[in-house]
């Protein structure tokens, strides 16, 4: 990835490589679940000093599965909008069965 990434399409390819782990992949889906699930509580009970908790559970879940299961660096640090994009656009693909949990069904 020495080169600089220039389109989202191009992006979310290099970020499928990056998630192939079916259990890094699994923390990704759940982590982001769960940031649907806080905001959704934080906007119901206007809990508007809790948001800080969101990118918390986000992204803990997403860093635990590339430190110990994926064993690379989060594309995060370099390309922070277009990943965020690719999580979900990757929780909504294995939602609706577009994509697997497991990578080599994809």
């Amino acid at each position: 990835m020495s080169d600089r990434i220039k389109t989202f399409k191009e992006f979310y390819k290099f970020y499928l490589t990056e998630h192939q782990n079916k259990t890094s992949r699994t923390l990704h889906f759940i982590g982001t679940f769960l940031v649907f699930i806080c905001i959704g509580i934080a906007i119901y009970f206007n809990w508007t000093w809790k948001w800080f908790i969101v990118p918390i559970i986000g992204y803990g879940f997403a860093w635990v599965g590339h430190a110990f299961f994926e064993k690379n660096k989060p594309a995060t640090f370099k390309y922070p909008f277009w990943s965020l994009i690719s999580d979900f656009k990757l929780f909504f693909e294995i939602l609706f069965g577009q994509r697997s949990l497991d990578s080599g069904k994809d």
